[in-house]
């Protein structure tokens, strides 16, 4: 069967109308180890490279992006299996139908009274919500009610797991496109968790031999996020150009302006699949550089950012110059093409990629 055969064309149409993914998807999800990406073999999961995990993720999104988003998402956050207690990590992952939702945000504190945390806050766009199992939370830690502060001052963070009966979600998702991601807001309020349901991100802290967890967790974000953004494109380009030709069924364009399109339509792919494949080669070189060194360079790393957010940028650019030539079509609410349309919109305002630097 070829991947797009996977998914069935309805199911997008369907998950927008409920606000969450189907439950046709979800299946399939589980089935196909999805959410864990990034999980290792040895807890049931796909134990993928990053290269691998980027096609992957980039064929789904190309598909239906709510559908590659909440994937890329829920894996990303199961990324962090490298980092937690390993007996928790059994515990956590022994469900089959696991889904880590999260949100970067650090809007909580957690106060360390003896052994257990006390952890009271809300944090925003946990995409996934409304069927994970888990959720990872940012707080500022206390111990006895007294902010932890760090050498210079600031205050410590550290990240939490949190059971989905801990948490209370919030409606909080009212975006006009990625609708089906739910990426709604969370709270918990006073709820005591043991100690060691908290990690961290860094490199003295990776619990797992893989190199995947030893990949930056910025450029391990930007790229996860490029590849959603580069699959809906060119979901986008495909559908211009469908509704295009249709038009000109009945309008009859001139061959002057039937020109004009080809040609613009040809710069356009020519230059998302550049694009894609300087992607694709820097990401490459960091993999190959980590497994051979153990570390990548700063170079290299700056690479990686720099590559995955000219993508972004190309991508913005191309899908506003060839917008107009699907006409009123792209704006009936109802379509497959505007659909398409509002999850680009929405999803390519992400403030990781906005700028052209990191630094």
């Amino acid at each position: 069967m070829k991947f797009s055969e996977l998914i069935n064309t309805d199911w997008a149409q369907k998950a927008e109308k409920q606000g969450r993914l189907t439950a046709e998807m979800l299946e399939l999800i589980y089935l196909e180890k999805w959410f864990k990406l990034f999980v290792p073999k040895e807890l049931d999961g796909l134990g993928l490279t990053l290269p691998e995990a980027l096609q992957l993720e980039e064929r789904i999104a190309r598909q239906d992006g709510s559908l590659g988003w909440t994937v890329t998402l829920c894996a990303g956050a199961a990324w962090f299996v490298g980092f937690l207690d390993q007996e928790l990590a059994k515990e956590v992952f022994a469900d089959p139908k696991v889904c880590l939702a999260g949100s970067g945000f650090v809007g909580g504190k957690a106060d360390l009274i003896g052994e257990e945390y006390l952890i009271s806050g809300q944090w925003t766009y946990a995409s996934g919500a409304l069927h994970a199992t888990h959720f990872t939370a940012n707080c500022e830690i206390l111990e006895n009610g007294k902010p932890l502060l760090d050498k210079k001052g600031n205050p410590v963070v550290k990240a939490f797991i949190l059971k989905k009966e801990e948490v209370q979600i919030l409606d909080g998702w009212s975006y006009m496109g990625m609708v089906a991601t739910g990426s709604h807001a969370f709270k918990a309020e006073n709820i005591k968790i043991p100690s060691n349901r908290s990690f961290e991100i860094l490199p003295s802290k990776v619990k797992l031999k893989s190199p995947i967890y030893r990949y930056p967790f910025l450029q391990f974000a930007e790229a996860t996020l490029a590849v959603n953004i580069l699959g809906i494109s060119l979901h986008l380009q495909e559908l211009i150009s469908l509704t295009f030709w249709k038009r000109n069924e009945t309008r009859k364009y001139d061959e002057k302006h039937l020109k004009y399109f080809r040609k613009q339509e040809k710069k356009a792919l020519e230059k998302l699949e550049k694009m894609r494949a300087d992607f694709y080669e820097v990401v490459s070189k960091s993999w190959k550089e980590l497994q051979k060194e153990d570390k990548i360079s700063k170079k290299t790393l700056r690479s990686v950012s720099k590559v995955s957010r000219k993508l972004t940028s190309a991508c913005r650019e191309l899908n506003a110059k060839m917008y107009p030539f699907a006409g009123l079509e792209a704006a009936k609410t109802h379509t497959e093409l505007n659909r398409v349309w509002r999850d680009f919109n929405t999803v390519s305002q992400h403030a990781l990629l906005i700028f052209p630097f990191n630094d």
